[in-house]
């Protein structure tokens, strides 16, 4: 994996020194703002903006086919944070019933089915996961006093597997099947590319709208839910939920049957909230210049969990977007006011080569994601692998960075000092042979702690090792060995 170099030059703010403040109240400019970062695509109605005025609730669902997720649903979290930083009640829904049939949006063939085991640890590891970040996140916002003069509620983290695991089919058919519109249904986006290719759509991916539609109609009548957000290919989705939140409320029959979540009951239906508008509100889907799903590196994604994708790989990942990515990616991924945004931007030009917008984008949704000490961790990592004339590195910043990176390899010290360099770089995997580094060591293409060996003798003495614990071998421009001494192994995390 290519990573980038940093160098002296460009003034990027640390990690919590910027200190801004600004208007938090509960609704005021909320919808303007989230337009002028980029994050709506679409609204079901612009009377939105005046409903935000005061707190609701509003909920965005996160799909549990992984352990982990990924950036790709950031988008929607920040979203969510945005309106919990002004005293709305935010709701992550986790799919455990719909994680377990797939949702057939943005893809042009059908899902693997998951075991059913599997989509449910996956749920158990993402509730975690979501707790987290909000927590991160919250300490992130107050740090840059964005939460100033408002109660930030907690987030709730639903299952909807709660309310659909003890329901009958035909309760099912009856509260929902009834309400919906076959040939509406076949319009949706979603199913109307599938009905047209070779692939074809299953009755099971074709009646994933009517359960999220359920979803929404469920957390409207039990938490006062009135808006969901999601990506830009959830509009259909979306829009169905509302429509069965409006034709089950008008057209309710005297026999009815109502549930509550992990219920079936003929009890009546809690009263709805005063006023049951219901809201509907898109995030745009990214893609990169290249037209591959934003998030996705060579072909895998990009973790939220640093035992999946490493704090240094994920802190790279935002280093090395490129200069028309970044200048979108800012206003959307961080909480940086705008004005200062374009101020980022402006100085980036100056001298692109510097990519003082992709430093400071890295910087802030590191802190947001992992906190402010793995800020410091990749900054470690990066410096070590590329700069190692830096004496400040922390040996133990930069093996937190880098994880279960397989570039990271711990040794005993014994076994490390006064060895020679070539023997290690083929013992541990990153040459086929001595001699193979031999070669490389007289063309000039062989470091250490980015000094150049010329002799293909040399030996690792122990004043070699950065911070007395770790030395950074290198061959060629990208093919790095880092060696820690075992001391420094960390103890291994619980990261769901």
């Amino acid at each position: 994996m290519s990573c980038f170099r940093p160098s002296s030059r460009g003034t990027i703010p640390k990690c919590i020194s910027i200190q801004r403040t600004r208007n938090v109240s509960s609704g005021h400019g909320l919808v303007s703002e989230l337009k002028s970062r980029g994050l709506v695509a679409q609204l079901t109605s612009e009377n939105l903006a005046a409903e935000c005025e005061k707190p609701i609730t509003l909920y965005s669902g996160v799909d549990p086919s992984a352990r982990s997720l990924h950036i790709g649903n950031l988008l929607p979290l920040i979203t969510l944070l945005h309106f919990q930083l002004r005293g709305h009640q935010p709701i992550a829904l986790v799919g455990g019933a719909t994680g377990s049939i797939g949702d057939p949006g943005g893809r042009s063939t059908e899902r693997k089915l998951l075991a059913l085991d599997e989509v449910q640890s996956n749920v158990q590891h993402i509730t975690t996961q979501v707790h987290r970040f909000f927590e991160n996140a919250v300490n992130y916002a107050e740090k840059r006093n964005l939460t100033l003069g408002v109660d930030v509620p907690p987030p709730k983290v639903v299952n909807n597997l709660d309310w659909y695991q003890d329901m009958p089919v035909l309760d099912f058919l009856r509260l929902v099947g009834k309400h919906a519109k076959v040939n509406t249904m076949i319009s949706r986006d979603s199913v109307s590319s599938r009905l047209h290719s070779s692939q074809g759509i299953s009755f099971t991916e074709f009646s994933y709208q009517l359960l999220q539609a359920h979803d929404f109609y469920t957390l409207h009548t039990h938490h006062g839910c009135r808006l969901q957000i999601g990506g830009s290919d959830q509009w259909g989705n979306i829009v169905a939920g509302i429509d069965l939140i409006h034709r089950r409320k008008n057209d309710l029959p005297a026999d009815h049957i109502t549930e509550s979540p992990g219920t079936t009951t003929d009890a009546p239906t809690p009263p709805p909230p005063k006023n049951d508008q219901v809201f509907g509100l898109t995030i745009p889907l990214l893609t990169t210049p290249s037209g591959e799903k934003f998030g996705k590196s060579a072909g895998n994604a990009v973790w939220l969990n640093p035992s999946l994708t490493s704090v240094f790989d994920f802190y790279q990942y935002f280093i090395r977007v490129s200069d028309d990515m970044v200048r979108l990616l800012l206003p959307m991924f961080t909480f940086l006011p705008l004005q200062q945004v374009a101020e980022v931007i402006t100085e980036h030009k100056v001298d692109p080569s510097q990519r003082v917008a992709q430093k400071v984008l890295a910087r802030e949704v590191t802190e947001l994601v992992h906190g402010c000490q793995a800020v410091r961790q990749a900054e470690a990592a990066t410096t070590a692998l590329f700069d190692c004339k830096d004496s400040k590195v922390r040996a133990s910043d930069v093996v937190l960075a880098l994880g279960n990176d397989p570039r990271l390899v711990f040794v005993k010290r014994d076994e490390l000092v006064g060895t020679s360099l070539t023997k290690l770089m083929a013992q541990h995997g990153r040459a086929k042979s001595r001699s193979e580094v031999n070669q490389v060591v007289k063309t000039g293409g062989f470091y250490m702690n980015s000094s150049k060996i010329l002799d293909p003798r040399r030996t690792l003495q122990g004043t070699d090792l950065i911070d007395s614990g770790l030395v950074i071998l290198r061959m060629g421009v990208d093919n790095h060995l880092v060696l820690a001494v075992d001391d420094l192994r960390p103890t291994p995390p619980h990261n769901p």
